[in-house]
């Protein structure tokens, strides 16, 4: 009994891959890349604020120290430059 539960889940499974694949894929692949799209600029933001936040101790406060404060949110920037950079090379080529 349990043999033939295990063969029928396989089975069910996949042929449900198999029907996902048939036709439609760049129709998908363009709506998750537009959706990509649109959100990504949202997660950036998110990513600068949270950054930021985690550097504001150097801005503010008594031991308050502005040149390793604005060190660290440039090299902060350039990261999140180059992974948006890489991001946009990307989409480009892809799409």
């Amino acid at each position: 009994m349990k043999k033939s539960l295990y063969l029928f889940a396989f089975l069910v499974l996949s042929s449900a891959a198999a029907f996902a694949q048939i036709g439609g894929i760049e129709d998908s692949v363009n709506d998750v890349s537009d959706t990509i799209r649109a959100v990504f600029p949202i997660i950036l933001g998110v990513i600068f604020l949270v950054g930021f936040l985690f550097n504001a101790g150097h801005f503010f406060g008594e031991n308050a120290d502005l040149k390793k404060g604005i060190t660290r949110v440039l090299v902060f920037v350039l990261i999140a430059g180059g992974v948006v950079g890489i991001f946009s090379y990307l989409i480009g080529i892809v799409v």
